[in-house]
């Protein structure tokens, strides 16, 4: 059995100069998802190169789809030649957002079979809004033998309240329903901007949709859908890891190809601890020479401060000074990174959903294990902060979405690489 590959890093380099962001994990599965409700082939672009997106593009070849990759960004999705309505549950069980391929299956299709899905253990994710979503327009919805089953003869517009904001649940509906007969309003529908980029690209082959970004989604059901080519919006949450780590590192960093409306949630909490961050039309500069200042701050839906975000911060706030709060509001398990970190020297106690942070001077280089994605993520910053060698297990997780984190790193000065 090969073993897995460790990253390995050598902290106390500023980072500087200028980088690119990738195109976004959380827009491109769902928009993957839902070019198999098409009735043509549709060209997809500026597609991070992820363990996700190869993962969810097995899951739609195994259905049947034709799938031409052009580059390590752009596929071609042919989804006229779909022969199952049932993706691979051994694949489904190591994403969670393979559930988006039912909403596509049963607004395609009429029908759709999933394994519950799998994903990061961050905590309790459930998709009862998602079933909800999906018994409103008409489909029957069953569990059985750890399968969800939704079928419907023909999907019916209706008025769907979520019960909580839901980014998964919302998208899921709306994919659904865009094949509906009729009109669906979604109420209290999730506001990110993977949600408004899914609906672009729907719209851009012919759906109906109307709201995308507020709290009220209008779809309007049509019969066909034809082909496209679309370009991926950049990464939110890779844009943001990459700030945070500038800053962290006190480093002078400027990121191309970003969307700075998308960041301001974080952008105000770096001015708050004394960064600085400038921005321009698709790129943003952090600036961050002096000493870090500590911060509290608690995570919310859209617009907030995304909860994919708490913990690369978290990994910058072990050394500001005085003592920074977090409060957890989306995930009830997204703290497991921190008993890393506290074996590089953080000061950290957690109280349910809230974790204390008490800066230090310095942390220092540990071997630690990356338990999900986005504590890799924090993983990697802390590294970048610590005196000497920081040795990152499960790198696995990281790859589900940074693409070619250590490249990126490295063209800024960083130590880092992986074997």
């Amino acid at each position: 059995m090969t073993q897995e590959r460790r990253l390995y890093l050598r902290g106390g380099i500023p980072l500087e100069g200028d980088v690119q962001v990738h195109g976004g994990k959380n827009t491109a599965l769902p928009i993957l998802a839902a070019a198999l409700l098409c009735d043509e082939p549709v060209r997809i672009e500026n597609l991070p190169d992820i363990s996700d997106v190869r993962l969810m593009l097995s899951l739609m070849e195994g259905l049947g789809a034709g799938i031409e990759r052009e580059s390590a960004s752009v596929v071609v999705v042919d989804p006229t030649s779909l022969t199952s309505i049932t993706p691979d549950p051994a694949l489904c069980q190591r994403m969670r957002a393979s559930y988006y391929l039912l909403g596509a299956l049963l607004g395609k299709a009429g029908e759709g079979v999933i394994a519950r899905p799998g994903g990061c253990a961050i905590g309790v994710r459930p998709i009862d809004q998602h079933i909800k979503g999906f018994r409103a327009l008409g489909a029957q919805v069953k569990e059985q033998c750890g399968l969800l089953e939704a079928r419907a003869a023909q999907l019916h517009g209706a008025e769907i309240f979520m019960d909580c904001v839901t980014v998964g649940g919302t998208i899921n509906v709306m994919l659904a329903a865009c094949r509906a007969e009729g009109n669906t309003m979604i109420y209290n529908a999730a506001k990110e901007p993977h949600i408004v980029d899914t609906a672009n690209f729907l719209n851009a082959m012919g759906a109906r949709i109307r709201g995308a970004g507020t709290d009220v989604i209008r779809v309007r059901g049509v019969s066909r859908l034809h082909g496209c080519s679309y370009a991926v919006i950049p990464d939110q949450i890779e844009t943001g890891t990459l700030m945070i780590a500038a800053a962290a590192t006190h480093g002078d960093v400027t990121l191309h190809g970003c969307i700075p409306t998308h960041m301001e949630s974080l952008t105000a909490k770096l001015l708050e601890l004394g960064a600085r961050v400038d921005d321009y039309d698709d790129t943003i500069r952090v600036f961050a020479p002096g000493a870090h200042r500590a911060v509290s701050f608690k995570t919310q839906a859209y617009p907030g401060f995304p909860t994919d975000l708490q913990q690369p911060m978290s990994a910058l706030l072990t050394t500001a000074r005085g003592t920074s709060t977090i409060i957890e509001t989306i995930y009830d398990a997204r703290f497991h990174h921190l008993n890393e970190m506290q074996r590089m020297g953080a000061q950290v106690r957690i109280e349910g959903r809230t974790a204390v942070i008490n800066g230090v001077i310095k942390l220092h280089g540990a071997p630690v294990a990356a338990s999900d994605l986005r504590a890799g993520a924090a993983l990697i910053i802390a590294g970048l902060m610590a005196d000497g060698q920081t040795e990152i297990r499960n790198v696995h997780f990281i790859e589900r979405g940074y693409e070619n984190i250590d490249l990126h790193l490295r063209s800024l000065g960083a130590d880092i690489h992986k074997a």
